[in-house]
């Protein structure tokens, strides 16, 4: 929740790109417009909670302009390198930015979407989401918010009446428009687009918005963008490791130079620490499997350096991409340290600790979240045997970052395997039982206020 009270604060900043860089759209006109999920504790944070139900399906269902802000939807534009493909056929094809604002801590966040109809970039899609795809988002966005992860917010999910066709789960299903709260949706692939159709002015011109609006740094240089993006996204991988999270689509397209993960297909959290566990049936190579996320995002953050190569000089780009692995390393100890519960202590220290956890979770095949949960604070149970005994060693020297009082401490560890997410679709979709995803919502939150600082 916002640490003061929130007032609104719209922005328009995206219309100083200019309409290259976007396309005005229409949303779908939906059969209805059923509220399914409104995140008020998201909504405080740019001022929006105290919407009526009925205004809040009017701007976030039917797309009814807030005020203040953008006077339409635009479909945003951007190529993207996808399973190391090029593709410069592609943009918001089932979604489109409506909306700017400043959140509690004077970032600006846009409102985007999935599923409010096509765009000139729809292709043969028909720009809809389905109504598990919608669900599965909101587990994903809340459970990685509890573990720390910099994430887009679910903000709404209202159910639209129509019934959709899919090759990949069982049809005809429902359908739903979702939308998210985001920190931009700047993606390293909107860089990609200006470069392959060679516009140094466009690029000059996004690097300066970027720089301006998103790291609040009055500079149009793409080498400091560069860096600052490495310094993310190095974040972000790590924070990924830390949480057992498989992203599944680490296309250039879905990495956001604010280092701010979205838009989830095919996740999956990892049950053990395995580095060849994939998310996405059609990744049959393994190219972003959980281990090698780290390997994936510097890949795509090579592809910002490369579009990047217009309008600056090798050398320095080079120079800071070659940062990213560096600063993981750090980010990597740093998160891993936080949901063991325990304080840093020194570099070399730190490093042995993680090194040794990542050792005995591989070989042990013991589950991450019964793990993390068991250990938090520092104190690892007898019931870990004797293969646990260089991360018990090792623990001994370090202090807690926070007692064990919450409530949560005392029942089972929160997890979110695909079983469990398979049994709330199940329930929503065989008999409209929505009581088990707002039960699972409220449990995921009170794991996050027992880790938080």
């Amino acid at each position: 929740m916002p640490t003061r009270p929130q007032v609104y604060r719209p922005e328009a900043e995206l219309l100083t790109l200019g309409d290259g860089f976007f396309d005005p759209v229409a949303p779908a006109n939906f059969p209805e417009t059923r509220l399914r999920f409104r995140n008020d504790r998201a909504a405080a944070q740019i001022g929006v909670d105290t919407l009526t139900d009925d205004e809040w399906t009017r701007h976030f269902g039917r797309f009814e302009p807030l005020p203040g802000t953008l006077p339409q939807p635009f479909a945003l534009r951007y190529h993207g390198h996808q399973f190391r493909n090029y593709n410069p056929d592609l943009g918001d094809g089932r979604g489109f930015t409506f909306a700017q604002m400043r959140d509690d801590r004077g970032r600006l966040m846009d409102l985007g979407t999935k599923g409010s109809g096509q765009t000139p970039w729809s292709r043969a899609g028909d720009g809809r989401l389905t109504l598990k795809g919608g669900v599965r988002e909101i587990l994903a966005t809340e459970m990685l918010e509890a573990l720390n992860v910099p994430t887009s917010r679910t903000l709404s999910l209202i159910e639209t009446g129509e019934e959709l066709q899919r090759g990949d789960e069982p049809s005809p299903t429902r359908s739903a428009v979702l939308v998210r709260l985001n920190h931009s949706h700047v993606r390293i692939g909107s860089f990609q687009r200006l470069a392959y159709e060679r516009n140094e002015a466009g690029l000059r011109k996004l690097v300066g918005y970027t720089l301006r609006n998103l790291y609040e740094e009055d500079s149009d240089d793409p080498v400091r963008l560069l860096d600052l993006v490495v310094g993310r996204t190095a974040r972000l991988a790590a924070r990924y490791m830390a949480a057992g999270f498989v992203h599944g689509v680490l296309n250039s397209d879905n990495i956001n130079v604010t280092g701010d993960s979205f838009d989830y297909g095919p996740w999956r959290f990892a049950p053990t620490w395995d580095p060849a566990f994939t998310a996405a049936y059609f990744d049959h190579q393994g190219l972003y499997a959980f281990g090698r996320q780290p390997e994936a995002i510097h890949w795509d953050v090579m592809q910002l350096a490369v579009a990047l190569r217009q309008i600056a000089d090798s050398d320095p780009l080079v120079a800071a991409l070659d940062q990213f692995g560096p600063r993981y390393q750090p980010e990597v100890t740093q998160a891993i340290l936080w949901r063991l519960g325990v304080r840093p202590r020194d570099p070399d220290a730190d490093r042995d600790l993680v090194q040794a956890t990542e050792r005995a979770l591989r070989t042990s095949g013991v589950g991450i979240d019964r793990f993390f949960f068991d250990v938090f604070g520092g104190n690892l149970p007898d019931t870990y045997d004797a293969q646990w005994d260089q991360v018990r060693a090792a623990l001994a020297s370090y202090e807690p970052r926070k007692d064990r009082s919450h409530p949560y401490w005392s029942g089972e560890p929160c997890s979110m395997l695909i079983d469990e997410v398979e049994a709330i679709w199940a329930a929503i979709a065989e008999h409209d039982e929505w009581s088990l995803l707002n039960a699972k919502i409220a449990t995921i939150r009170e794991m996050g206020e027992a880790l938080a600082e």
